[in-house]
């Protein structure tokens, strides 16, 4: 099972640009995607229904062209989920905040398939001014994990998307200059450190060790050409499943959003 994630930064953009085809040369089994940026029926018939594919969308309730998910898969899901289950937001009081509410903003997909279930998000950013760091670190960022966990209790979890944080220096081409700035802050860290520590595991790191692997680029200054990036983009794995990684990547020659796919192979 190949997963592939892109931020699309605009679906209906992406459209436009004449990229749309693009990302199916990477042959994805499951195709994840993130900040779509439009209710369904806005969306081109032919993003819409893919030849070979079914197509889940989760779009915001709160605003048109704002967030949202999608999901393509080339088998039908057992069952498809939205959103983040309201028990489990309640619980860490994932509410409103003063730019709307998250858990009513297409963030979250899960596909429940025979072996894994496959979850795409797309992670709140926490605003220049950090105004909404506080709702991504005490809210969000717990509330969805728990959530990947309670999957995992049922069979083993792959979960992807724009998480939004840098985790590590290795993870930006300028570390020192963004050090707590959005993006890079200890709190938005320490998230990707609780993945970490419940199990999941960070599939291109299994296999790149190296700098310069980013995943997106500010548009000015000719910064994906130079490769000034972040890599803010992940596929992560239930520990479990190790052994069934295959390899993982991601693809900077597949434009047409600022940021690039990224991709993981699995043997199941």
């Amino acid at each position: 099972m190949k997963i592939v994630s892109w931020n699309v930064n605009g679906l209906r953009a992406v459209h436009r640009k004449g990229n749309w085809r693009d990302i199916f040369t990477l042959k994805p089994d499951v195709l994840c995607l993130q900040e779509i940026k439009a209710q369904k029926e806005q969306l081109p018939e032919d993003v819409q229904n893919v030849d070979g594919f079914y197509a889940y969308f989760n779009s915001s309730q709160t605003k048109k062209g704002y967030s949202g998910t999608a999901l393509y898969s080339k088998r039908k899901p057992l069952s498809v989920s939205y959103d983040i289950p309201q028990d489990i937001t309640e619980k860490h009081n994932l509410c409103s905040d003063a730019y709307g509410e998250p858990n009513r903003e297409g963030r979250v997909i899960a596909a429940e398939f025979p072996e894994v279930f496959v979850v795409t998000v797309y992670t709140p950013n926490s605003k220049e001014d950090l105004s909404r760091l506080p709702l991504r670190h005490d809210c969000w960022d717990p509330a969805f994990l728990e959530y990947c966990v309670t999957l995992q209790n049922k069979k083993p979890v792959i979960f992807c998307g724009d998480l939004n944080v840098a985790h590590n220096p290795i993870d930006l081409a300028r570390p020192k200059p963004n050090e707590g700035n959005k993006g890079y802050t200890t709190e938005e860290r320490r998230g990707v450190d609780n993945m970490l520590e419940e199990g999941f595991l960070d599939t291109l790191r299994l296999f790149e060790k190296g700098e310069g692997q980013y995943t997106w680029w500010s548009p000015w200054g000719g910064a994906r050409e130079r490769n000034v990036g972040w890599r803010i983009d992940y596929v992560f794995a239930g520990e479990q499943l190790e052994e069934k990684i295959q390899g993982a990547a991601i693809h900077p020659d597949i434009m047409g959003s600022d940021h690039c796919p990224v991709s993981a192979d699995f043997d199941l």
